[in-house]
This record gives C-alpha cells, structure tokens and sequence, in this order.
C-alpha cells in the first residue's frame, strides 16, 4: 500500500512537471554582462522576467544568463540578439564605438540629469530620431544610470588641474574623447574590467556611477570621489534592453502584448528611478570606508563645461556631415531631460 502511494505521488509529480513543461509555449534566454548582485540583473531583469511569466500565465518561460554565461565579451551582445544567439540583451550601445552615433547624444557632457528623467528621454528621443539604428532588434527600453562621477586611488580630483595625465577609465566614446580634451589619459574598458584595472594601477581611477561601485567593491580599491553640482551631471551611460526581432514577431498576438505591456516609456520611468535610488547603497558604502568626497560646483563646474564644449561640437558636426540637424537635436535631447526632470 506504501509503495503504491509513493508510485502515485511521483507519477503525479511528473505529470505536473510535464504539464508545466508543456504550457511554456516560448523560452526566452536574457543574456548580460553583469554578476547576479547587480542593479541591472536583481532590480530590473529578474523582476521583469517574473512580471512576463506570470503575466503571460506561464506561456512564456525565461532563464536569465548573467555576467556573459553564453559566452562572448560585453560589446558582443548586440550582435548576439540581433542573430539569434540570445533572445534578449540587456547591453551598453557605446561598447561598440561609433555604431550607434545618434544615442551618444545623451552621453555627450553634462546633457544628462537623473536617470529616471535622462531614461524616458531618451525613450522619447529614439521614438523620434533613433528607430534607424535600432532596426536589426526590437528595443524593449531604452535607459540610463545615474550621472557618473570619478572615484580615484591616490590622488583627489578636486580641479581640472588634478585630471592631468591621471589615467582614468572612459565608459563611452564621447567621454574618452573628453577625457583627452580635458588633459586625462583615457583607458576604455567595459564595467567588469574595472575593479583589476583599479588594484593592479592599470588606471588611478574610473567615471562610474555609484551603483555599480558596490557590487565591483570599488569603493575599496579607491579613496576619493568626485561630484558634480548642477542639475546636469559630467556623463551618463545608455543602455539598451532589445529583444530578437524574428522572436518577437514569432509571438502570437496576446503574447506580443504581454512585452509590448512591459516596454517602452513607463518602464523607463520606473527603471530610471530603481537606477537613481540604486546609487545611495554605493555612496553609503563609500563614506564607510572613510573616503573623501569632493563636488566640483560654481566657477570651476564652469570651467569643466567650457573646456569639454568641443566633445558637443563635434558630434554636432558629425550629425551634420549624416544630414542631420546636429544642433537640434542636441537641443532636444537637453530639452526632452528638461520636460521629464518637472
């Protein structure tokens, strides 16, 4: 009789699996380059994920694949959804220079401000003018962090004059060229690199936002921070959550719904504000370890716009030299972080 009931118990097990198994009716592999502690990983795509599943009432299965567990390097990952390699890729656009020109816009100095107001702008701004260079994926959100802010080793940043010939990580292109102009030697790398670079003195320093800092534990390998004042921060990252184009469009119509529900403007919104309230654990873990913090403000916050001024002018030129109005769209962009900053 116990036997029997065993035998029963697990039959019924398997079937339940089995069912289980069979109403998933789309697997979707997210693939990203950061640890399961992160912002990006805890805060954003695990909950997005959970949201979708339960959503879709368990149509849709994901499995979530961090810190590049499908292989390949950060600047890959574009190229792995848009060919089918993964599903979706939560990614930093800039990891690949020069291929996506337009979203630099909001990497360009001091246009960014929070990142709950910079996210939805930037959604706004890739409805308006970026869809072209988003065309080989189906973009789910686009977003950014927080206004990064530089966190050094040994030496504090406190004017333009300390940047000289300090070697610092550059996040984007547009700020590895400012960097240059501003008299620092920029060292590209994407986030995971940093906290080696930082202990083996390959840089004094990186321009990261807070919320990163923590999970990297950068707050332990450097001494000093510096802020910027004003409401537009020295730089901001984007990013892009995109998803499979052919995958997408595969979907029946209820299920296409169901991420079409989870896209677009409100979740930048609400992303951009996880993003900006994940800085405070960073900083609190910084004024832990006894670091100093410095804000660049007034005369000498003016000084730094001035001398970074050429990274804006040039990019304007570059847009223009594509047959776009350079000039306005910068405006816009600035416009836009300005209409959702209210």
């Amino acid at each position: 009789m116990h036997i029997r009931k065993v035998l029963q118990s697990t039959f019924l097990a398997l079937t339940l699996s089995s069912l289980s198994a069979v109403a998933a009716e789309v697997e979707l592999k997210i693939h990203h380059f950061l640890p399961p502690p992160s912002t990006a990983h805890s805060q954003f795509i695990q909950p997005w994920a959970d949201k979708v599943m339960k959503e879709s009432n368990g149509r849709i299965d994901i499995k979530i694949y961090p810190a590049m567990q499908l292989g390949g390097k950060p600047p890959q990952l574009f190229d792995q959804v848009r060919d089918g390699v993964a599903d979706i890729v939560w990614t930093v656009p800039g990891y690949t220079r020069g291929r996506f020109p337009l979203t630099e816009v909001f990497e360009l100095p001091f246009v960014a401000g929070t990142a709950e107001a910079t996210s939805q702008a930037s959604w706004e701004f890739y409805q308006k003018y970026m869809q072209d260079e988003y065309k080989d994926v189906h973009p789910i959100l686009i977003h950014t962090h927080a206004p990064g802010e530089f966190h050094m080793r040994d030496k504090p940043i406190k004017t333009l004059a300390d940047l000289q010939n300090a070697k610092v990580r550059a996040p984007t292109r547009t700020i590895n060229e400012a960097l240059n102009i501003l008299g620092a030697t920029p060292v590209g790398m994407p986030v995971p690199a940093v906290p080696q670079a930082l202990s083996k003195g390959v840089v004094d320093g990186a321009m990261l936002p807070y919320e990163v800092t923590l999970p990297l534990k950068v707050h332990e390998l450097v001494k000093y921070h510096t802020e910027f004042g004003g409401d537009q921060g020295i730089y901001t990252t984007v990013f892009l959550f995109g998803m499979n184009k052919a995958k997408y469009y595969s979907l029946p119509a209820d299920l296409k719904q169901v991420i079409d529900n989870n896209s677009g403007l409100a979740l930048a919104k609400q992303i951009g504000a996880i993003w900006d309230q994940a800085d405070n654990p960073g900083r609190e873990a910084a004024k832990k370890a006894g670091n100093q913090f410095k804000t660049i403000e007034g005369e000498e916050l003016e000084r730094w716009k001035q001398a970074s001024q050429p990274v804006i002018d040039n990019w304007i030129k570059a847009m223009d030299e594509q047959g776009l109005n350079g000039q306005q769209m910068y405006e816009d962009a600035k416009a836009l972080v300005t209409k959702y900053s209210q």
